[in-house]
């Protein structure tokens, strides 16, 4: 019975055959005589059981069909509730629907985008206004340019993509010369207190450039930061003990462009979303291409012509000079000097040093030029200075070039890491520095020092006529390079203070060996 029962309770959707199984099932497994005994038993729980599974069916039914209302499916008892919902949702069409989704998003980016700016930027701005000065007024513009781009986000959101590049760099120009005013204004504030503060916003506000970076813009924005984030060290490192809102600020203007990083991660993953549709202005197609004439049939008929009519001339043999014209005496011009009384033929006109090439004066030439004393970008300009020993070249960067020209009995002195010094020309003028990248050299002067307070790579010296050299503990491992120069003397310092007095040879023998030539440096000839 318990078989029995298990059967009865694992079909959970009977059908009337099922009472078929159970009876036959009943039939094979109970006697004769117990058959009338359970009989009564069986018809009773099978009744059960069956108005269960009636209840269990038609509990089912309902809830599909109040589903397939939902979800737009037809179902056996509902067809007319059905079609009515079919017609309401046919209402609205696909591009409906589109369109929504679209005009969701574009309210979500630029509500985000509205977010961000009461929040990280609102921060920072107030964090400027505490320092003051030109860092105050450098966040005004900065303020502005986050406004620029919040009318660009608009105008994206408003209207479909630019169809040329023309228009593009149209709609970006308000950014553009925005950042250009926040960079041109540290350049202007080269000895401002706060030039490391605005080194740091103007060397990675091109992060607001990633409206037209893709498909990474949001990288695009971490490398901006980290330009930045070199020159927030150096403020931290000046102002941490002197005053903690200068950290706050860093932290603020950091923050500011990792939140921007992931607004655009999260709206703008691959690059920026232009609408579909919006009131751009839309071109007339070109008209196409009118259809090409007929071509002509070309026949070689008349190539063939001339070929034969060539072959047939030079198959003539010695027959073919005799319609030449023979050259008389009177016609020949080395033996008529009247017949050379013509026009001569042409002749381009000789013109000395057609080829302009720049002269370098010596250094002992007189100075006749106002001095300079300037900054070209990366570059700083020191020339014709005469007798001015108080050179100073200070907040330099580590690309900076200095480039002394035709200075006399000057003194230079740079403060900071640079990347190389080039004196050309000078004449009883000396440089004293703290570390260079590269090099420093020395090209056509005479009477030059240098001194290095930290560390040089290489010393290079060319067409110089006397150059000291004092070198630091640092910079002992330095290589020197000279050509077609005299005089050249290195001071190594000593441990007491003093320095050693070592000259680079001047005078070389070369031998001739089975490998070639062998040259080595002569120290004295005597």
């Amino acid at each position: 019975m318990s078989e029995l029962s298990k059967t009865i309770e694992d079909n959970s959707r009977m059908v009337p055959g099922a009472y078929k199984k159970v009876l036959n099932m009943w039939k094979n497994r109970c006697e004769t005589s117990d058959k009338e005994e359970h009989l009564e038993e069986l018809v009773n729980r099978l009744e059960n059981v069956t108005k269960r599974l009636e209840n269990v069916r038609v509990q089912s039914i309902t809830e599909t069909q109040d589903s397939a209302v939902q979800t737009n499916t037809p179902s056996p008892k509902r067809s007319q509730a059905v079609k009515n919902s079919d017609s309401v949702l046919s209402a609205s069409s696909p591009h409906s629907i589109e369109k929504k989704a679209e005009d969701k998003f574009i309210s979500m980016s630029v509500a985000g985008y509205k977010q961000f700016l009461d929040g990280p930027v609102k921060e920072y701005l107030q964090l400027s206004e505490k320092i003051g000065g030109d860092v105050a007024t450098h966040s005004k513009l900065v303020e502005k340019a986050f406004n620029i781009q919040l009318e660009f986000i608009q105008t994206a959101a408003s209207r479909p993509a630019p169809t040329n590049q023309s228009e593009q760099i149209s709609l970006l120009a308000p950014t553009s010369a925005q950042i250009q005013q926040i960079q041109e204004f540290r350049e202007k504030n080269r000895g401002s207190q706060f030039f490391n503060h605005l080194s740091a916003i103007s060397e990675s506000i091109p992060a607001l450039g990633w409206v037209a970076v893709s498909p990474t813009p949001a990288p695009y924005i971490k490398e901006m930061n980290d330009a930045g984030q070199f020159y927030t060290n150096r403020v931290l490192k000046e102002w941490k003990e002197k005053n903690k809102v200068h950290a706050e600020w860093c932290k603020a203007w950091v923050q500011t462009l990792s939140v921007l990083q992931e607004y655009v991660r999260q709206h703008y993953t691959t690059g920026l979303v232009w609408a579909k549709t919006g009131s751009a202005p839309t071109g007339i197609p070109p008209p196409p291409p009118p259809c090409m004439p007929p071509m002509a049939d070309v026949t070689p008929a008349d190539i063939i012509d001339d070929r034969s009519a060539l072959f047939a001339e030079i198959n003539q043999g010695e027959a073919i000079t005799k319609n030449l014209k023979k050259v008389t005496s009177d016609m020949q011009t080395h033996k008529n000097p009247s017949l050379r009384t013509g026009p001569a033929p042409f002749k381009a006109p000789v013109v000395d040093n057609a080829i302009s090439t720049k002269t370098v004066p010596p250094a002992n030439a007189p100075i006749d030029k106002p001095p300079v004393f300037t900054r070209d970008g990366k570059k700083w300009l020191v020339e014709y200075h005469k007798g001015n020993k108080d050179l100073l070249i200070d907040n330099v960067e580590m690309n900076n070039v200095i480039y002394m020209f035709r200075c006399h009995d000057s003194t230079l002195v740079v403060k900071g890491k640079v990347n190389s010094i080039v004196m050309d020309s000078c004449r009883k003028s000396s440089v004293v520095f703290d570390s260079v990248v590269s090099s420093i050299e020395f090209v056509n002067c005479q009477s030059v020092q240098m001194q290095v307070l930290g560390k040089v790579p290489t010393i290079s010296i060319d067409k110089t006529d006397g150059c000291q050299m004092y070198l630091s503990s640092d910079s002992l491992d330095v290589e020197f390079i000279s050509s077609k120069s005299s005089e050249m003397n290195v001071m190594v310092p000593r441990g007491n203070g003093d320095y050693a007095e070592y000259p680079i040879p001047e005078q070389f023998k070369t031998t001739i060996s089975s490998k070639g030539l062998s040259t080595i440096a002569v120290d004295s000839l005597g």
